[in-house]
């Protein structure tokens, strides 16, 4: 595993214990705070030195025009970035007229700890100055999971060895200088200050700031408090203009004493409300947050987290770093997704600006299938804001000359934000990835209302494009071309088997759907014919196969492709779209992501009703050395097909490197965000891999099975009003009821029931020896 660790192994928290300034953008990504709507990268406190300053709020974000060389019908004009708005997490500290600056005097000690059950960022340093005077500093900080609006900081200044004078200056910042966000100068220039000022004010110990997007239109309101603490002669002062409002606080201490500031941070945003009404709701957000007080904040957080935790944790035996990554990961997935509440769910959550901010289908894909299990309301609020873009879908295809909702394939506010049409308006298979997600919800869940209200009219949607989309040949087989799957080295392809499948599945729930509720569908305009039609085209639609091989296409043609040629592919030459054209990708057998792979997860059903098991292990054992990992979304799907399959030792190899992915940082590019696809991941390849967990319908199925390192697993899972604990222990499955009514449930091709009475225990079947398939050169699982 890692041998140069950035962070101590520990299984509840994530600790650094020295300052790294090369390091210091990654840790902001590892230590960042959010509930969803509102996100505070992990900065120093004092503001310098930083990598990426970064505070967000979800869905506010900055328009700019999108670069083409040459114009085309149906180019999206103007792409979307998520914006650094306004900064409420600086104090800065000056001592005896010096300012704390880590980069001189001399730095004695320096720890960050993010606490995963307290859901807090907490911080000791001891500084001296380089007039020689030393201070100790502590810190603790939080993005509140119960109250949306609001963050909060308790610093605390402590003089160690000499009488001090101190000033903390408390600020609210707009238009923070940043990095260039890309390499377009239109961006750039459009994103440069994006915020314009209409309002400014400090009173006493109040502060706040009132602005307004340029181009979009967007208003936001920041609004802080404070409760200061310290001896004697302590004074405060305020002051505000357009982009700055400051609290200044000065004391004199002596050895031993200590100056302390609590500051609450409200956040607001919206695109209709007036100036005064955004005034009024952060002022009143900090008038709730200041009833309980720091501690309360404090409590409330553990509170909200010793539930989830109750409900969600994985424990991991046997290996210390994964253990560590996987509640990590849960912990960040849940940051993504808590308070979101009709917000897309980024694929950086709100860590970082990567990749502009967006939303892509890793949001339905690999981080709702987790806070399905574990934090479901979560995922309702997600898939309902899918549901207000409905409108932009609808228009997007309409403009491509389609029936239904052509959903994009990255967005901020619904519309199509790739500028790249390949590898995003072909990717329709988005639709679909919606389209399971809302199935996935309704079943775990059994929210009837939510199918009927929200996601009734979303597979209907869908369905009406892929029945548009495809087209029956002369022998009524359905086909649908000209797509992108999951993999893009491999743009606009037939019948690409994800996408197919998924349609297939897509257009069956929708069918089903609007027989359950026939009064909601006739409401959408469906009748027995289009039902009819969406059976038909599910029924027939293709799935490529190659019958001299054995093997399942990609898509059509696909293995007939020259393979890569790997023996002149390089260590250095990864990822391969940054040294090779695109045009010899397309034409060549090799794999950027799990694509066939992933759609025998997904869309395992159909596999298990139409394959054997030397089916799917032909299947994995070909894609296995074409497939070169260049998305972080690829190992963890790798990883629950690779244990499927018996390959369990390399099944723990993909499972590590989803795990490390951001710890380790694999893809040194952490310091833009994390990958919350990949930190899903984790679960997905520890609860879907090594548990074998699948939902079938309204049940769970389990075969579970242990690679060599993990001496146990337990998880927990929320289905259907119940919490299912499921333990592995050697050659032995334990399933245990904590919560709600009896439930069946399936292991190894068996089905019991599990109540209150006690745990039922069955055994793990032998595994089947498999040859291991190879990985191409230079790309086996890089987590070792």
């Amino acid at each position: 595993m890692i041998t140069n660790r950035t962070y101590a192994v520990e299984p509840w928290s994530v600790r650094e214990t020295e300052l790294n300034l090369d390091l210091l953008a990654q840790s902001e990504s590892v230590f960042a705070l959010s509930n969803g709507h509102v996100g505070w990268r992990g900065n120093l406190d004092e503001g310098e030195p930083h990598g990426l300053p970064g505070t967000y709020l979800n869905g506010v974000h900055e328009l700019h025009p999108l670069p083409y060389a040459e114009a085309g019908y149906g180019y999206p004009e103007s792409g979307q970035t998520v914006i650094d708005v306004t900064n409420g997490k600086l104090l800065r500290l000056l001592v005896d007229d010096e300012p704390f600056d880590l980069r001189y005097g001399r730095l004695v000690t320096h720890e960050r700890c993010l606490d995963l059950r307290r859901g807090v960022l907490e911080r000791v340093c001891e500084w001296t100055s380089p007039a020689g005077s030393t201070v100790r500093v502590r810190s603790t900080r939080l993005v509140s999971l119960t109250q949306r609006a609001i963050a909060a900081v308790d610093y605390q200044v402590e003089a160690v060895d000499s009488r001090i004078r101190v000033v903390i200056q408390s600020e609210l910042v707009a238009n923070e200088s940043l990095p260039d966000p890309n390499g377009d100068p239109r961006a750039s220039k459009a994103l440069k200050s994006p915020l314009e000022p209409e309002e400014h004010r400090a009173a006493g110990a109040r502060l706040r700031l009132v602005h307004r997007t340029r181009r979009s239109g967007l208003r936001v309101a920041v609004a802080a408090d404070h409760v200061v603490d310290g001896p004697e002669g302590t004074t405060t002062g305020s002051e505000s203009g357009d982009d700055v409002a400051r609290l200044t606080v000065t004391s004199v201490l002596d050895p031993g004493q200590r100056l302390r500031v609590c500051k609450t941070v409200a956040h607001g945003w919206s695109g209709a409300r007036s100036r005064p009404a955004m005034s009024d709701q952060v002022e009143a957000a900090l008038a709730a947050a200041g009833h309980g007080g720091w501690d309360g904040l404090v409590a409330e957080q553990k509170s909200y987290l010793d539930d989830f935790w109750a409900r969600a944790d994985v424990e991991v035996h046997g290996d210390e770093e994964i253990q560590q990554a996987v509640r990590f990961g849960l912990f960040h997935v849940l940051q993504a997704g808590a308070r979101a509440e009709r917000r897309a769910i980024p694929s950086k959550g709100l860590t970082g600006s990567g990749y502009d901010g967006h939303a892509f289908w890793d949001t339905e894909m690999f981080v709702l299938p987790v806070l399905t299990f574990t934090e479901p309301r979560a995922v309702a609020e997600a898939l309902r804001w899918r549901q207000d873009t409905l409108p932009a879908a609808r228009d997007r295809a309409a403009q491509l000359g389609l029936r239904g909702a052509a959903f994009p394939w990255r967005t901020i506010d619904g519309s199509e934000g790739s500028a790249y049409w390949p590898a995003g308006t072909a990717a329709f298979h988005v639709g679909a990835d919606i389209a399971h997600a809302a199935v996935r919800y309704a079943a775990a869940t059994g929210d009837t209302g939510f199918e009927r209200d929200t996601g009734l009219e979303l597979l209907v949607e869908t369905a009406r494009l892929w029945r548009s989309l495809g087209h029956h040949d002369h022998h009524g087989v359905f086909h649908i071309d000209g797509v992108t799957g999951p993999d893009e080295y491999s743009a606009v392809a037939d019948d690409n088997t994800y996408t197919n499948l998924m349609a297939r599945s897509n257009l069956l729930a929708a069918a089903e759907v609007c027989e359950r509720y026939p009064d909601e569908a006739a409401r959408h305009g469906v009748d027995d014919e289009e039902s009819a039609a969406w059976r038909d085209a599910a029924e027939s639609v293709h799935i490529p196969y190659n019958e001299e091989l054995g093997v399942h296409e990609q898509h059509a043609g696909f293995t007939r492709h020259q393979r890569w040629d790997f023996t002149r592919t390089g260590a250095g030459q990864y990822p391969l779209m940054l040294h090779f054209p695109y045009f010899d990708l397309y034409r060549k057998q090799v794999v950027k992501q799990a694509d066939l792979v992933l759609a025998m997860y997904t869309c395992g059903s159909w596999f298990d009703a139409h394959c054997d098991e030397e089916q799917i292990a032909r299947n994995f054992a070909y894609y296995e050395p074409l497939t070169v990992r260049d998305s972080s979304l690829s190992a963890c799907c790798q990883a629950v097909v690779a244990a499927q399959t018996g390959h369990l030792r390399l099944a723990y190899d993909y499972a590590a490197e989803a795990a490390l992915m951001d710890l380790a940082d694999l893809e040194h590019n952490t310091r833009d965000g994390l990958h919350i696809a990949s930190l899903a991941g984790t679960w997905m390849a520890l609860v879907a891999g090594f548990g074998g967990t699948r939902r079938d319908r309204d049940m769970l199925r389990f075969a579970p099975r242990l690679p060599e390192k993990f001496s146990r697993l337990a998880f927990r899972l929320q289905f259907r009003g119940r919490c299912l604990r499921v333990e592995i222990d050697g050659g032995e499955a334990t399933y245990t009821l904590l919560s709600g009514e009896p439930m069946r449930v399936g292991h190894h091709g068996t089905v019991f029931t599990v109540n209150g009475d006690g745990p039922v225990v069955r055994a793990i079947p032998a595994l089947t020896p498999r040859q291991e398939p190879e990985q191409p050169p230079h790309r086996r699982p890089n987590a070792h």
